[in-house]
């Protein structure tokens, strides 16, 4: 894949969306979750037209709260999880990110609660709605469980009328680490997104 990427949502469908672009502008993938489910099922596909299943996303429970979401590939593989740490996400919004032998491999962490407090807040607010997306630019940090060193960031762009975000990459991925790695960011983005 053509790092950087660009995640959009659009704000006004109404079920979640998310378009996943290459640095050309060429789709990598598409993202929809249907609405009113009683456990998470996300599907994603290497276009919008859905015609080619690229992986399924599946939560462990009914609650968001802690909740593991498992990436299974479009064979039905497994080949690793999500776990959003609860309490931790009260303030900060905290991952942990395994591999298909359940190790703890990374954490996905926000590198600044107070922007995404004050995106969300305000942003609720129509006076300052426009202001807001020009401001504040919350950030997540993907990083090795072992050492902490950087592998990837999602920086939430100037925005109008749809939510982007821009993925770099900052470590060299085998192709299952990275498709595990964009998995995780694209369920964070999902769980996270009402949140500023």
């Amino acid at each position: 894949m053509q790092y950087p990427l660009t995640l959009n949502f659009k704000k006004i469908a109404l079920s979640p969306q998310i378009f996943v672009r290459d640095a050309n502008g060429e789709i990598v993938c598409y993202v929809k979750r249907k609405m009113f489910q009683l456990k998470a099922s996300v599907k994603v596909f290497r276009d919008p037209s859905m015609s080619q299943l690229l992986c399924e996303i599946k939560s462990d429970s009914m609650l968001d709260w802690s909740s593991k979401y498992s990436f299974f590939d479009s064979n039905g593989q497994y080949f690793g999880h999500v776990k959003r740490q609860g309490t931790k996400s009260i303030w900060k919004a905290s991952y942990e990110v395994y591999d298909e032998t359940h190790h703890h491999i990374s954490n996905i962490a926000e590198e600044n609660p107070m922007a995404k407090v004050m995106d969300g807040c305000l942003g609720q607010i129509p006076l300052f709605s426009l202001l807001t997306a020009f401001m504040f630019h919350p950030k997540y940090l993907l990083t090795s469980a072992t050492d902490d060193s950087p592998k990837m960031r999602l920086t939430k762009q100037a925005s109008l009328w749809e939510s982007s975000f821009v993925l770099e990459r900052m470590y060299d991925f085998d192709d299952v680490d990275e498709l595990r790695g964009l998995m995780a960011y694209l369920m964070m983005s999902l769980l996270e997104r009402k949140r500023g």
